[in-house]
């Protein structure tokens, strides 16, 4: 099935923010594109604002003076809905609520021609629930854009229920052909972003509640040394709160309150008082003029050792044994089947995060995973009480001869970066084992939508099939509450061949 051909007319009906970028994609990509809002003088507001654009467009170079013209040419603003009885794709872009949602629709319905494309711009209703009152749901599909939908590449395509494949198929080829980047998924809550991205805020906020950290730190780790752009912190309260929140509780309520989905309490506090982040001032942070924005905990200066004993080859941290002999420290290594860490002077380890606690060991220190050793610019270290000094003074001394700005955080099971993306891929492959989507399509999604440095399951296939099956295990066992259980999805794929095509 090809794309929708560009003589052909799109129309948007809801002219917000959303609306009006869906609308300029469309307009741009060469379709006539009508507007439509229910509120008398909005699509005509919609269509100057539009215009308003594509001169900025013009003025920094990204598009010639002719082909604006031409746009503005094809943009119309209807006051009367059945103006757009001849399109051959309305998009949906009103209030996130079922019934206007579904009474627009059995609107159109009676208007358009057969062979005319529904869809929904909805993030967190479902698609099936939407199209429920029609009597041909099977042209109905999501197309889940991200906002700013000029800007961001990204596509959910959601088929419902009753979507007929031809449908699905033809949406996803007119996004295509729009220059999106456009990912098949089946109609479950939060799709596919929205649903796998929770543990990214969940894990962060629970180690904030459950241990103290301050969100500047774990902000920092999660950038420094997970590579992601920004913390959930910062990135929640760019968001809004109210708004962050919102989506959480839509996928933990939609999933009959499984603990995988628990909302935060302290996020949920900061909503009450409507601290909801950049857009009022305050959220974790604080956005007044003069505020000073809190820098994360670094240790003081320490000694690097003389020389560490490497037990066995530190499996994913296994780069790090080359970049301690390049600044000079005596690595002597030992030949252990079941070793994975590194001895200090002290007698004490250093240890990779594996999901358990530091103070279940004698003189046990561990640090967090990183996306790249090398290229990480801070480590996260955590310690039990009854640490010695000098083996935590020691492998704060190690890192930071390897350049690293080093945190030290409480007896964290799993830390941070590690528990977060174990549970990314936890997620992500219990979603490719309920055909929500590919692993493909899951990957590209996580990297386009919310700009994490890998996918999921590239990330996971990285790591070790075993690595976040053991991971979990051990912080299921320290924290019982089934929000560490580890999904069926996680278990095939864990005990699959590497070889084995994850979608």
């Amino acid at each position: 099935m090809t794309a929708i051909d560009f003589s052909r007319a799109v129309a948007v009906v809801g002219t917000g923010t959303m609306g009006q970028g869906i609308a300029q994609v469309a307009l741009v990509a060469g379709h006539p594109v009508r507007l439509h809002d229910a509120v008398p003088g909005r699509a005509e507001e919609a269509a100057a604002a539009i215009g308003a654009r594509l001169d900025r467009l013009v003025e920094k170079g990204r598009m010639d003076g002719a082909a604006r013209d031409a746009a503005r040419a094809r943009l119309l603003p209807v006051a009367d809905i059945a103006e757009l009885s001849d399109t051959a794709l309305v998009v949906e872009a009103v209030l996130e609520q079922l019934t206007v949602k579904q009474e627009l629709f059995a609107e159109l319905e009676k208007i358009v021609t057969e062979d005319c494309l529904l869809a929904t711009n909805t993030s967190s209703l479902s698609v099936t629930a939407v199209a429920g009152a029609l009597r041909h749901p099977g042209r109905f599909v999501g197309l889940h854009f991200f906002n700013p939908a000029p800007l961001l590449p990204l596509v959910e395509v959601v088929s419902g229920h009753a979507t007929e494949e031809e449908a699905a198929t033809r949406a996803w080829a007119t996004v295509a052909a729009w220059g999106k980047t456009p990912v098949r998924c089946a109609d479950l809550p939060g799709f596919i972003v929205n649903r796998i991205a929770r543990p990214f805020y969940a894990e962060a906020f629970a180690v904030h509640e459950e241990h103290g950290v301050d969100p500047a730190t774990i902000d920092a780790i999660l950038r420094e040394c997970g590579g992601f752009r920004m913390g959930p912190f910062e990135l929640t309260d760019l968001i809004g709160q109210d708004v962050n929140e919102a989506v959480t509780r839509s996928v933990w309520e939609s999933f009959f309150h499984s603990p995988k989905f628990q909302p935060s309490l302290a996020q949920r506090r900061l909503v009450e008082s409507r601290r909801l982040g950049r857009k009022s001032g305050h959220g974790w942070f604080s956005y007044a003029e003069d505020a000073e924005q809190p820098a994360p905990a670094d240790a003081a200066p320490q000694d690097a050792p003389e020389y560490v004993v490497v037990e066995g080859d530190l499996g994913p941290a296994a780069e790090l044994i080359g970049m301690i002999r390049d600044v000079g420290v005596t690595v002597r290594q030992e030949d252990e089947d079941d070793g994975t860490r590194l001895i200090l002077p002290s007698g004490g380890q250093l240890v990779l995060a594996d999901g358990q606690m530091s103070a279940e060991f004698r003189d046990v220190v561990y640090f967090d995973l990183a996306l790249d050793y090398r290229s990480a610019g801070r480590i996260a270290l955590a310690a039990a009480a009854d640490v010695q000094e000098d083996t935590l003074a020691q492998a704060t001394g190690l890192f930071q001869a390897l350049g690293k700005r080093v945190s030290v955080i409480p007896d964290v099971p799993g830390m941070i970066v590690a528990r977060t993306v174990a549970m990314l891929g936890d997620l992500a492959l219990d979603a490719v084992a309920r055909r929500v989507a590919s692993a493909e399509d899951i990957d590209t999604a996580m990297r386009l939508g919310v700009n994490y440095p890998l996918g999921p399951v590239e990330w996971n296939e990285r790591l070790g099939r075993d690595w976040a099956w053991e991971l979990l295990a051990n912080l299921h066992q320290s924290v019982p509450t089934g929000r560490y259980a580890r999904t069926p999805g996680l278990h095939q794929w864990s005990y699959g061949s590497p070889s084995e095509d994850a979608s």
